[in-house]
C-alpha cells in the first residue's frame, strides 16, 4: 500500500495518502492478531504504547517548528544566508556543505539539531544561488548524518553500544572504518556535481539583488546570530534536544524585538489597531504557532522567507502516529518476529549474518518507522548470534549504525526521513538519491562483512558488559 500510495501520490504521498496506508496496514495486522488469538485490547494498548515512544520526536518537532518561525522573523537565518551568500561559491557549495554540517553534527551530536538550524540556512543559500535543493538537501543529511555517528555525544551513538555491550569509544573506532570511506565518496562526488553543475555560472546579480533585499527588510547585524550560538553552545553542554530547541526560538523572540522592531510590528500589527507591545507579542505568538511570512516583492525570497511554526509540522506528526500504530501492533503479535526468524535460516557466514542484519535494521526502519526500533530490536535479536559465530560485539553496533542510523532518513513515513522533509522543505523521496553517505554506509558494511575486512573476533574484542533490558 505504501509503494502504491507513492507512485500515485509522488511527492504529495506524505500529505495523508501514506498516513491512510499505514493505517489500513495497522488494521490488517490487527485482523491477523484476532485469528492469532491476540485481544484487541491489548493490541491497542501496543499501538498506543508505539505513539507514545514517539512523542519525544512530536514534541521536538513542534519545538523546531517554533524556531524556524522565531529565527526568520529574528533575522537568525537570514543573517546565515545573507553572509554565505558572500563568501560560499556555487562550484563548490556542495562539498562544503557537506563539511560544514559534519563539523557542527560532531560538535553538537544531533543531525536533527544541525539539519534544522545550518541545514535550514545552506537550503536558503541554494535556492537564491538557483542550486538543486534535492542535493543540497543530500549533501546537509550526508554531512549531519556523519557527524552524528561520529559525534560521543549522539543518542544513537551511545544507544547502538548500549544494546550490545561494547565501550562506547570501541564502537566509534569500529565505526570509522565504514563511515570514513562513505564520507570521502561523498565529498569526491558532491564536488563532481558542484564542478559539472549549470548553475556554476549563475549570475552575480541575482545573488547581489537577493542579498540588498535582505538588507532592506533585515536589520543585518552579529546579534541576531546569538540564537544560533546559544543552541549550539546548549547542544555541546549535552542539554536535552527539547529544552535546547525551545530555548533557542525563544532567545529568537527575544533577538526579534530588540533588533528587528519594525519588522514585528509590520507582522504583527499591520494596520495599527494594537498598541506598540501589544502587537510585538502577537507577532511573536503568531511566527511560533503558524510560521513567518513576509513580502519582498521577490517572489523566491517571499517563498524562503515565509515558514515555519508549529503548524507546519501537524502532518509531519500525523505522518510518525500512523507508522508508530503500525509498528507497534507488528510488533506485539509477533509478526516482526517471525520475519527476523525467517531471515536467520539462511544465515550460513560471516558476510550472510552481516547482510541479514543491515536488511533487517533496513526493514524495521521501513516497518517500524523508527530509527531507535531499528538499533534495539535488531540489536537484541542478533547479539547471541554474534557471540555464538565468534564475533565480537562492535560487529554488531557498528552493522546497527550502518542500516539503521544511516537509512532512517531515507524512508517518507520514518521519524527522520519525515523530520528532514518538513525541516528542509525537500521530499524525502526528492534527496535520498543524493544523500551518498546514507546510501553508501550499509554497501559498505556489507562488503566488509563478505570480504571479512576489519571484522573484530572475539577473542580479540572487549569483554562484552552485562546488557539490562
Amino acid at each position: 500500500m505504501l509503494v502504491g500510495s507513492v507512485g500515485l501520490f509522488n511527492d504529495n504521498s506524505s500529505y495523508g495518502p501514506n498516513q491512510i496506508a499505514l493505517m489500513l496496514a495497522a488494521g490488517v495486522a490487527s485482523l491477523v492478531g484476532l485469528y492469532l488469538g491476540e485481544s484487541w485490547r491489548d493490541m491497542e494498548r501496543a499501538m498506543v504504547e508505539g505513539i507514545s515512544l514517539a512523542l519525544k520526536a512530536c514534541l521536538i518537532l513542534l519545538a523546531v517548528g517554533s524556531l524556524i518561525g522565531s529565527w526568520m522573523l529574528a533575522g537568525t537565518a537570514p543573517t546565515v544566508i545573507y553572509v554565505g551568500l558572500g563568501i560560499l561559491d556555487p562550484s563548490w557549495f556542495y562539498p562544503a556543505a557537506l563539511i560544514i554540517c559534519a563539523l557542527v553534527a560532531i560538535s553538537i551530536g544531533s543531525s536533527w539539531t544541525t539539519a534544522g538550524t545550518v541545514g535550514l540556512a545552506l537550503i536558503g543559500i541554494a535556492q537564491i544561488m538557483d542550486l538543486s535543493l534535492p542535493v543540497t538537501a543530500g549533501a546537509i543529511i550526508s554531512g549531519a548524518y556523519f557527524g552524528d555517528k561520529m559525534s560521543p555525544l549522539s543518542d544513537t551513538t551511545n544507544l547502538a553500544p548500549a544494546m550490545v555491550g561494547v565501550d562506547l569509544f570501541v564502537h566509534i573506532r569500529h565505526m570509522a572504518w565504514t563511515t570514513t570511506p562513505s564520507f570521502v565518496i561523498s565529498l569526491i562526488l558532491f564536488t563532481l556535481i558542484g564542478w559539472n553543475s549549470e548553475s556554476v555560472q549563475a549570475p552575480a546579480e541575482s545573488i547581489d539583488a537577493a542579498r540588498n533585499i535582505l538588507s532592506q527588510n533585515y536589520t543585518i547585524a552579529w546579534p541576531t546570530i546569538l540564537p544560533l550560538a546559544i543552541l549550539l553552545v546548549l547542544a555541546m553542554r549535552k542539554v536535552s534536544a527539547l529544552p535546547t530547541i525551545a530555548i533557542g526560538a525563544l532567545s529568537g523572540c527575544v533577538v526579534a524585538l530588540i533588533w528587528q522592531p519594525v519588522l514585528v510590528q509590520a507582522f504583527g500589527n499591520p494596520d495599527g489597531s494594537l498598541a506598540g507591545w501589544l502587537g510585538s507579542i502577537k507577532a511573536l505568538f503568531m511566527a511560533m504557532a503558524d510560521g513567518f511570512h513576509i513580502e519582498t516583492g521577490n517572489e523566491s525570497l517571499d517563498a524562503l522567507l515565509s515558514r515555519g511554526g508549529m503548524s507546519s509540522m501537524l502532518n509531519t506528526i500525523w505522518l510518525i502516529m500512523s507508522a508508530m500504530c503500525f509498528g507497534g501492533v507488528m510488533e506485539h503479535t509477533g509478526l516482526l518476529q517471525r520475519i527476523v526468524d525467517a531471515l536467520l535460516k539462511g544465515v550460513h557466514g560471516t558476510g550472510s549474518l552481516i547482510t541479514t542484519t543491515v536488511l533487517t535494521a533496513i526493514g524495521m526502519n521501513i516497518i517500524a518507522a523508527d530509527q531507535y526500533i531499528a538499533i534495539v530490536l535488531p540489536g537484541r535479536m542478533y547479539r547471541v548470534e554474534f557471540a555464538r559465530r565468534g564475533l565480537a560485539p562492535q560487529n554488531l553496533s557498528r552493522t546497527l549504525e550502518d542500516a539503521g542510523t544511516m537509512t532512517s532518513a531515507l524512508v517518507p513515513w520514518n521519524t527522520c526521513g519525515a523530520f528532514m522533509a518538513a525541516t528542509l522543505g525537500v521530499p524525502t523521496l526528492a534527496y535520498a538519491p543524493y544523500a551518498f553517505l546514507n546510501l553508501l554506509n550499509p554497501v559498505i558494511a556489507i562488503i566488509y562483512g563478505v570480504t571479512n575486512f576489519k571484522i573484530t573476533p572475539l577473542e580479540e574484542g572487549p569483554e562484552v558488559e552485562p546488557v539490562t533490558t
